[in-house]
């Protein structure tokens, strides 16, 4: 048996919060630095931008892992691709070059600890059953409980992809249990909105959105019912979502 004290808290890191067999390790503050790199690290803190980190502890279940992303693991703990045969692979492929995710994700089974690469973008947990199947913007994905199963959405129209900026395709995440996301802001930023009548309609100019319910409908459309009107409000073309679901926006693009 391999005892570790990884998520033992210190002067400066401390696990921060849980979610399945998922823990998040934070460093307040950075002390493996010089002369240097000390003020800038300092204040850096100060702005939270800091190291974190994300742990898992398995106890006979499993998980997938976005690849190059684990640091080290202990234990009786397994590792294989999640590639079941040369269509599995082709399709893999061909889905990877669209959403701009890796083709081949390690899913880890067994009994022990595992601990992902750190990262100074911030992390999510999300119970993907209250989503009802979560698309997500590209390269968000970083780890989820083996429960979750990932797959590739295209835009329901093509004018969607062409001027929503958000591409013809995206990674979308459906089942029950834990997925790990690294957004580029903060989750006390994010702005949560959800829909709940069919005909509830969110209007965004931008790409911001960056985790949507698979269920809404998502398309792009002029602010004004005329093109001279969208023009003359400096507005023009905004993202449009419609239906039953949950979406989550970023502050800033």
């Amino acid at each position: 048996m391999v005892n570790t004290n990884v998520l033992n808290n210190t002067s400066c890191r401390k696990t921060v919060s849980h979610a399945g067999c998922f823990s998040l390790i934070e460093y307040s503050r950075d002390i493996s630095v010089n002369a240097l790199t000390a003020q800038n690290e300092f204040f850096a803190s100060q702005m939270g931008v800091r190291k974190r980190q994300v742990a898992a502890e398995l106890k006979g279940n499993g998980i997938v892992v976005q690849a190059g992303a684990m640091q080290w693991m202990a234990g009786n703990v397994e590792a294989a691709t999640n590639i079941k045969g040369a269509g599995d692979l082709a399709k893999k492929l061909i889905g990877a070059a669209a959403t701009k995710e890796s083709a081949v994700k390690p899913r880890y089974t067994g009994v022990g600890t595992i601990v992902l690469e750190p990262t100074y973008k911030h992390i999510l947990f999300e119970e993907i059953g209250d989503w009802g199947g979560m698309v997500i913007e590209d390269s968000l994905f970083y780890a989820c409980e083996d429960t979750v199963d990932t797959k590739v959405v295209a835009r329901s129209t093509l004018s969607s992809a062409a001027m929503g900026g958000e591409g013809l395709f995206n990674t979308c995440l459906t089942g029950k249990g834990i997925a790990v996301l690294e957004s580029p802001v903060p989750r006390d930023e994010l702005i949560v909105m959800e829909l709940t009548e069919p005909t509830d309609c969110v209007k965004i100019d931008g790409n911001m959105a960056i985790a949507w319910s698979e269920s809404l409908k998502f398309t792009v459309e002029r602010t004004t019912k005329t093109l001279l009107g969208s023009a003359a409000s400096g507005e023009g073309l905004v993202n449009v979502y419609r239906g039953v679901g949950k979406i989550l926006m970023a502050p800033v693009s």
